[in-house]
């Protein structure tokens, strides 16, 4: 009976650090599942059972099943062990916060190049060149007026040059 705990704990640790791991590379998918089957085999009330349970709730979070992760972390804040309730409430207070609107113009659209085959991919960025509507001149160089040019010395770089000096010579003085 002893070994059959053991193993599924052993089981339930692996499940738990591959769940991170996959989450922490954007697999979200495959980081609930992981999680799922851990805290599955773990014992709920326990620390190492809370952790995975708080991690279930950040992948839920970024998969998109938000109502998952509320009531998850609703269940959490009933948790016995402190840091994991403390950790719940503070991800149930994000989790149910406004959602902010951010206009068009912040957001950057990236498409989705997945569907497309390899030939696709490259014809279409060979087709599609970078949209300038202004003809870019080659590069000019510019010249500057070195009457305009503020070039009064403000004595710092005098300063830096006798510290060095002056820790030059007492390391030479600590040499002999």
């Amino acid at each position: 009976m002893q070994d059959v705990s053991e193993q599924s704990l052993e089981i339930a640790r692996k499940r738990y650090q591959a769940g991170r791991i996959a989450f922490e590379n954007g697999q979200y998918r495959e980081a609930i599942e992981n999680l799922e089957k851990a805290s599955a085999l773990l014992v709920r009330n326990s620390r190492l059972g809370g952790e995975a349970q708080l991690w279930l709730v950040t992948a839920y979070e970024a998969a998109g099943r938000n109502e998952e992760a509320i009531a998850l972390c609703k269940q959490l804040q009933r948790h016995p062990y402190s840091e994991t309730n403390k950790q719940a409430r503070r991800l149930l207070y994000i989790l149910q916060a406004p959602k902010l609107k951010r206009p068009s113009e912040w957001m950057t659209e990236i498409p989705d190049l997945g569907a497309l085959s390899d030939n696709e991919s490259k014809m279409r960025v060979a087709a599609n060149p970078a949209k300038s509507s202004v003809k870019k001149k080659p590069a000019e160089q510019e010249f500057v007026d070195l009457s305009q040019v503020n070039t009064k010395d403000n004595r710092f770089i005098w300063v830096a040059l006798a510290a060095i000096g002056l820790i030059l010579s007492y390391l030479t003085w600590l040499a002999f």
